[in-house]
C-alpha cells in the first residue's frame, strides 16, 4: 500500500474505466472530489454506485461527457441526473449486488473506499458500509483508499488488509450524518399499528426515515427483539439503551445486531465503533431470503410511493420519473413472509402532496414500476389501519385497502373499483 496525495491516487484512472464508489455515509468524497477535478481530461469514465451521500459532483450536468453514473439505487443527488438522461439506472435487488462484481457482469477498473486506518495486523475496517464492497474489491484492478481516522471500526464481515489497498490517502473526516425528519401525528399513528403486529422476540427489518423512528417509540414495552436488516439507524441504539433490543431469541447472530450498512448521527457511529455486538455483513447475507426466513417472528417493514387496489407496491418511481430502486424491499418482503411466524409489512401514509393525492390508487400511473407484486404483498398499513392481504381475492384486497384509504378518496376508489369490477 502506497500512501500518496488525492491527486495522486487518482491519477490512474482512465477514459472508459468503470469505478465502483462505496455508498452511503462511507461516501469517499475526498477521492471523488479529486477525481472530479480531472474532468476536462477525462471522457466516458462509468462510476458504478448505490445511494451515495453529499453533493455528488461528478453527477454535475456539465460533466456528462466525463462521467457516466450508473445507479444501482438512485439516490437524492443523483435523481435529476437519471431523470434527464445523464445517468442510467440498473434495477436490481440489493442481495444480487456482490454478483455483479464477482460474476464480471459489472467489471471494475477500480473502487474508491472509506476505511479506518490499519490496525496492528495491517487490516482496516470498512466502517459504515460493507454492502458489496468484499465482492467489488477482489473484482477490481486498483483499490483506492480514503484511511480515515474518523470512521468507526464496525466488526464482522468488515475487513480488508492492507496487502489488498495499492493507494491510499490520510484523511480525518466523520461520515456522513443524517437526522430523521420530524414525526407527524400521521407517521405516529402507522407506527402504532405497525408496532402492534410485532410479538416479543421478534427480529427485526427496518429502515430509515420517520415511519421506521415512528415504530420505534412504539416498541418500548417489547421484549427481547432481534435486529437482522440492511439499514441501521438511531433508532436502534435507543432501542439496545432501553433494554427492549437483546438480541437473545434470535435463530441465528443471537445477540448481535446484524446489518450492512448504516446511516445516522454520530450517536449512532460512537455506538458501533469497536462494538462487537454489531456485526457488519454483505447484502448477499443480510438480504439472503433463506436467511431471512430462518428467523422464525421475522417483521420486515418497508415503505410504497403508491399501491393499487389489487396490492401491486410501486416504489421505485412516480409514474415515469425514477425516484429510487429497488434496493432490499423484495428481499425481506418474501423473507419474512415465508417465515413461520413473520409479518411482511408495506407501511405508508394514506396521501401525499398535503392530502391532495391519494397513495392507495385504482391503478398505478403510466410508468409506475412495480416493486412488489401483488401476490408477494401481505399486509398494508396506513394511519387508519391494518388490511391483511394474503389469501385474499381481489374484490376483498380492494375492500381492505379502500378501508384504510383517507376517508376524502373512499368513495372515488371505490366507485373505480366498480367500473374495473373489482367490486
Amino acid at each position: 500500500m502506497k500512501i500518496v496525495s488525492a491527486a495522486e491516487a487518482v491519477a490512474g484512472i482512465r477514459s472508459g474505466d468503470q469505478i465502483y464508489v462505496q455508498c452511503a455515509a462511507a461516501t469517499p468524497s475526498v477521492l471523488l472530489d479529486a477525481l472530479v477535478e480531472r474532468a476536462p481530461e477525462l471522457r466516458d469514465v462509468s462510476v458504478v454506485h448505490l445511494h451515495t451521500e453529499g453533493p455528488g459532483p461528478h453527477l454535475a450536468p456539465e460533466l456528462a461527457q466525463s462521467f457516466r453514473h450508473k445507479a444501482l439505487f438512485i439516490g437524492p443527488n443523483a435523481r435529476r441526473a437519471v431523470n434527464e438522461g445523464r445517468a442510467e439506472y440498473i434495477p436490481t435487488f440489493l442481495s444480487d449486488v456482490p454478483d455483479l462484481f464477482r460474476s464480471g457482469i459489472l467489471p471494475l477498473d477500480a473502487v474508491f473506499i472509506n476505511v479506518t486506518p490499519p490496525d496492528e495486523h495491517g487490516f482496516c475496517s470498512l466502517g459504515t458500509s460493507v454492502v458489496a464492497m468484499l465482492a467489488a474489491i477482489p473484482a477490481a484492478t486498483t483499490v483506492i483508499a480514503q484511511l480515515n481516522r474518523s470512521v468507526p471500526r464496525t466488526l464482522g464481515e468488515s475487513f480488508v488488509h492492507v496487502d489488498d489497498i495499492d493507494l491510499a490517502v490520510e484523511v480525518d473526516q466523520p461520515p456522513f450524518s443524517h437526522h430523521d425528519p420530524e414525526i407527524s401525528d400521521v407517521e405516529r399513528r402507522i407506527g402504532e399499528y405497525v408496532a402492534a403486529l410485532v410479538p416479543d422476540g421478534a427480529t427485526l427489518q427496518m429502515g430509515i426515515g420517520a415511519i421506521p423512528s415512528a415504530v420505534a417509540q412504539f416498541l418500548h414495552d417489547k421484549k427481547d427483539l432481534g435486529i437482522h436488516t440492511e439499514m441501521m439507524t438511531d433508532c436502534v441504539v435507543d432501542l439496545v439503551e432501553a433494554g427492549v433490543v437483546t438480541g437473545r431469541a434470535k435463530e441465528r447472530n443471537r445477540g448481535k445486531i446484524v446489518c450492512t450498512f448504516m446511516m445516522g448521527t454520530e450517536k449512532l457511529y460512537r455506538f458501533v465503533d469497536n462494538n462487537p455486538m454489531v456485526e457488519m455483513r454483505p447484502t448477499d447475507f443480510t438480504n439472503d431470503t433463506h436467511v431471512i426466513r430462518s428467523f422464525r417472528k421475522m417483521i420486515a417493514v418497508n415503505s410504497a410511493i403508491s399501491i393499487d387496489l389489487t396490492g401491486q407496491v410501486n416504489a421505485d418511481s412516480i409514474g415515469w420519473s425514477l425516484y429510487s430502486g429497488v434496493g432490499g424491499q423484495m428481499d425481506f418482503i418474501r423473507g419474512a413472509a415465508l417465515a413461520p411466524e413473520g409479518q411482511a409489512i408495506i407501511a405508508l401514509p394514506s396521501t401525499a402532496g398535503d392530502g391532495k393525492f391519494s397513495r392507495i390508487v385504482p391503478f398505478l400511473r403510466e410508468g409506475a414500476g412495480v416493486v412488489t407484486t401483488r401476490a408477494h404483498v401481505r399486509t398494508v398499513v396506513t394511519e387508519f389501519g391494518v388490511a391483511e392481504l394474503y389469501g385474499q381475492g381481489i374484490s376483498e384486497r380492494a375492500r381492505r385497502l379502500i378501508a384504510i384509504a383517507h376517508p376524502d378518496f373512499r368513495d372515488e376508489l371505490t366507485a373505480q373499483a366498480r367500473k374495473t369490477h373489482y367490486l
